[in-house]
């Protein structure tokens, strides 16, 4: 079959890979009718995320149609013929962390767990398509898919909705979600959102959705702001203004109650010294992600309010205001996203208009064009958002 592999250090390549197959009962495959690049693959491209290898499958947004079934999966869960969306993280649907809806810390998901203690403490669960610390499992920019613990992780699609309107439930939607959530939104609040990237779109959704009263998108990108602003939220560019002295204005003087980081490791939000600061130390190694964005939130989000975090950071940061979160009674929440949790109710808002995943798509390319589709994305050449593939 065809693939998108990872090929080196800023370098991916559509190549001839061997066909997945039936490994453990519990298993299926999917035949990929559509998959998408994610923000976070380009930390794998850019060389910031250890552990992988050249051949490596990427992708972990991705829907299909099942063709097989092991024969531990019960017929009523799942058959050949089902239309699926395949969830990002890897759960066994029966450790300690799964029964408590944590799906991406799922206990037993990852068989590299020990290489996962080492870098973070406690092994965390598996991902498609994202290094051999989360399980070296083959992604889904591909024609066919292992899909593992099929009777627990791909959601059924029953309806005629399109794989563009449910796509986006494998990761980014949920992910988006899950940050506002993490903020317990109140009806008074105002919420600011770090990146008008896919996550940061949906994060600011979410949170009009959850009741905000007023919701505020920061990034550097004007074609990012601008999608921001036709959605009906405020925009801030981080490059033209001082990004707290902006939000203060915005507040009366308070800053923003709840805080949204939806960027992660290689913010370019921040002053021009402090950009220099964290790219140079990145660049030698002696930092693994730039956190300019997470600075800002926490420095500019009012006293006793909540910070969130779905940006993905793989390491270690550097100048961390632990004063300002601590003296302040700031709220740090973070997490990957326990996508299969949110799966279904999301679905529903789709179902019922109240979402539309679509608005974010700017590009629709073939498989074999997943490099082209990989360096527009990255260097966001012609205003691309989103990069949907289709197999």
């Amino acid at each position: 079959m065809k693939a998108n592999v990872w090929a080196g250090r800023n370098k991916v390549e559509v190549r001839d890979v061997p066909d997945p197959r039936i490994l453990n009962s519990r298993d299926a495959i999917v035949r990929i009718t559509s998959t998408a690049i994610c923000g976070s693959d380009l930390h794998l491209v850019d060389g910031y995320v250890p552990s992988m290898q050249d051949g490596d499958v990427l992708g972990h947004e991705f829907m299909g149609e099942v063709v097989e079934v092991g024969s531990g999966v019960p017929r009523d869960r799942l058959r050949v013929g089902d239309r699926v969306v395949v969830p990002f993280p890897i759960a066994c649907g029966a450790c300690a962390a799964c029964v408590a809806e944590m799906y991406s810390c799922c206990e037993n998901s990852n068989p590299n767990a020990g290489a996962a203690e080492k870098i973070f403490g406690h092994p965390v669960g598996g991902i498609y398509g994202y290094s051999h610390l989360t399980g070296g499992y083959a992604g889904g920019q591909a024609q066919y898919a292992r899909v593992p613990f099929a009777d627990v992780n791909p959601l059924k699609i029953e309806s005629d909705l399109s794989d563009e309107q449910v796509l986006f439930l494998s990761d980014i939607l949920p992910t988006g979600y899950m940050g506002a959530e993490m903020c317990d939104i109140q009806p008074s609040d105002t919420v600011a959102v770090w990146g008008a990237g896919p996550v940061g779109q949906f994060a600011l959704d979410s949170a009009r959705l959850l009741g905000a009263k007023q919701v505020i998108a920061i990034c550097p990108a004007p074609y990012r702001l601008r999608m921001a602003e036709q959605a009906g939220f405020l925009t801030v560019n981080s490059d033209e203004v001082d990004v707290r002295s902006r939000l203060l204005e915005l507040t009366g003087g308070r800053g923003p109650d709840k805080c949204i980081d939806a960027v992660g490791s290689e913010a370019t939000h921040g002053s021009a010294p402090i950009r220099a600061y964290d790219r140079v130390k990145q660049a030698v190694r002696a930092e693994s992600d730039r956190p300019h964005a997470l600075r800002q939130a926490i420095m500019s989000c009012r006293s006793g309010g909540v910070v969130s975090v779905i940006g993905v950071y793989s390491g270690l940061i550097d100048k961390f205001p632990a004063g300002a979160w601590m003296n302040r009674s700031l709220t740090l929440r973070a997490g990957q996203c326990h996508v299969q949790r949110y799966m279904r109710p999301l679905l529903r808002r789709i179902e019922e208009r109240q979402l539309d995943p679509t608005r974010i798509i700017t590009h629709t390319m073939p498989l074999d064009e997943a490099p082209r589709g990989f360096d527009i994305f990255k260097n966001k050449q012609d205003e691309c958002e989103k990069v949907v593939l289709k197999v």
